[in-house]
């Protein structure tokens, strides 16, 4: 069974928007990741955002919920990029044309990277299309909220600002 199905079949099942494996265990450190961006031509490794405030953002070009995500993302990240937020939207298409399609009808203004291998999701656990956690600035994740509904992102944003209005080392 290829990982788009899992996903697909996690989310039916799944009647929580939280995470229960890591809402469990809050205040866990994230994962290690090592990730390119979408050409390639960037690596990225959650530990390189240390003393900021991440949104991961895990997605598909099939997820509906995803597209109507990024206008969310683009204002998160225009609002609060220069008060220590960095916004990375990990994407988990298998072909990444499709990625690349998505974006022509979706801009973004946030960091873009590829899970080639799709180890970072597995370890992420991600079972939901999308799939957001908030770490704070000292590499915990704080936050988790599977799918997007516009009411719901104002409360996560709320989220980010009260992290982001904490010290490194709390």
């Amino acid at each position: 069974m290829n990982f788009k199905l899992i996903i697909l079949f996690s989310a039916i099942v799944s009647v929580t928007a939280v995470n229960p494996a890591l809402a469990a265990d809050s205040h866990q450190p994230a994962p290690q990741c090592e990730l390119t961006s979408l050409d390639k031509n960037q690596r990225y490794d959650l530990q390189q955002f240390k003393g900021k405030v991440v949104y991961v953002d895990f997605w598909a070009s099939w997820c509906g919920p995803c597209a109507k995500s990024f206008p969310f993302m683009n204002q998160l990240n225009q609002d609060l990029k220069d008060k220590g937020l960095q916004v990375l939207a990990i994407n988990l298409d298998e072909k990444l044309e499709d990625a690349q399609e998505f974006l022509t009808k979706v801009p973004v203004d946030f960091a873009l990277a590829q899970d080639a291998n799709q180890l970072c999701a597995k370890n992420f656990d991600v079972k939901a299309m999308p799939t957001s956690f908030l770490i704070d600035r000292n590499g915990l994740i704080r936050d988790v909220h599977m799918g997007f509904r516009p009411g719901e992102a104002e409360e996560f944003r709320v989220s980010v600002e009260q992290l982001l209005a904490e010290p490194v080392g709390k």
